[in-house]
């Protein structure tokens, strides 16, 4: 499941573009319409978020019937020259997995490759290239 963070903090650690990719890893299949309410945001902004992330190809969209499931190209590295060794995969393994040992879901992330790190949540400070 994908959790919005309505009712906290004007501000969030994290851009609606990551909140976007953490919804899409919980579910490939998640409608924009989805996506918007849960992040508390317009659909139009899901709908910009989603284009924009597969325009730089960190998202690419297949189409399934009448709706679209989402693939996350968990290999590419981060835009931030501070974590810019990390992969998109990377730090999506650290997110979702914290927020489903919150859930109590033991479920892997939709988009985990075999090949992918999975770091826990309090090592991130140290990983990120800030200690």
């Amino acid at each position: 499941m994908c959790y919005g963070y309505a009712g906290m903090a004007k501000w969030s650690f994290l851009t609606n573009h990551a909140r976007v990719l953490v919804c899409i890893a919980h579910d490939p299949g998640m409608r924009l319409r989805e996506i918007a309410s849960a992040l508390d945001i317009t659909e139009r902004s899901a709908f910009g978020i989603v284009t924009e992330l597969a325009d730089a190809g960190y998202v690419v969209k297949e189409k399934d019937g009448r709706r679209n499931r989402y693939q996350i190209q968990g290999h590419l590295p981060l835009r931030e020259s501070v974590v810019r060794e990390r992969t998109i995969g990377e730090v999506l393994d650290v997110l979702v997995e914290a927020s489903a040992s919150a859930d109590g879901d033991d479920d892997p992330p939709a988009h985990k490759a075999d090949t992918a790190r999975t770091m826990p949540a309090w090592v991130w400070w140290r990983w990120s290239g800030q200690a």
